[in-house]
């Protein structure tokens, strides 16, 4: 099983190294940076699953890091691990998305239970992600990936990539994806959809590997290479 990778930014070396060690041991993978601005870019390189975060730190401080991600990835876990305890802060932090706010001190037993309790959870929930060609496809945030970057679908665009994307290779008709999405197949929703799968294209259209073709007045095919 491939291990959760951890990102810890904290401007406290000396702290975060002992907490290191510990989630470690506990089996994680834990990559450091001592700010927020290097936090960043040991983001973008490594994509972690959970990120843990202090929140008074220099160059870069912790709600503008947890702002720049959410930007970029809506599904990584953040906890906040910060003396910053003042409601304001805390509904800052969850105003921000963050996933927990966890005040200093505090045990790394209760850490690691919060993490364990996180990830078990997430494990039993049936998963909305799959791999299209080079694209990474989640219906329930409505985002695709494609190379690290992340675009946002409207509610519609979502349903009608994630009905192409479970028959793909197959012809979709016109009149399922309209009575599905849409509830009826009326001249203005059949333009609409023609709209719709305009964007998808355009959004899609960085990943050579899939190609969404139109079959006059008849449907569409995804087709996708997987190799």
């Amino acid at each position: 099983m491939e291990k959760i990778r951890i990102l810890l930014v904290d401007d406290d070396r000396q702290n975060s190294e002992f907490l290191r060690k510990f989630l470690e041991v506990e089996g994680y993978e834990v990559t450091y940076a001592e700010n927020g601005r290097k936090g960043w870019e040991a983001f973008s390189a490594i994509r972690p699953d959970l990120v843990l975060l202090d929140v008074n730190m220099p160059v870069m401080n912790g709600f503008e890091l947890a702002r720049l991600i959410r930007e970029q990835d809506r599904d990584v876990l953040i906890f906040f691990l910060t003396d910053r305890t003042e409601k304001a802060d805390r509904l800052k932090g969850f105003d921000l998305k963050g996933n927990d706010y966890i005040p200093k001190p505090f045990y790394p037993e209760e850490l690691i239970a919060k993490i364990k309790e996180r990830f078990e959870h997430r494990q039993s929930a049936p998963s909305t992600r799959m791999t299209i060609g080079q694209t990474v496809f989640d219906s329930n945030l409505s985002t695709i990936e494609i190379d690290g970057v992340v675009q946002h679908l409207s509610a519609r665009q979502s349903e009608i990539l994630t009905i192409l994307a479970q028959n793909i290779g197959q012809t979709v008709k016109r009149d399922t994806i309209l009575q599905t999405v849409w509830g009826n197949d009326s001249y203005a929703n059949s333009l609409a959809l023609n709209v719709q799968i305009t964007y998808l294209r355009k959004m899609l259209e960085a990943d050579t590997s899939i190609s969404i073709v139109s079959l006059k007045k008849r449907g569409y095919i995804l087709e996708a290479n997987n190799g």
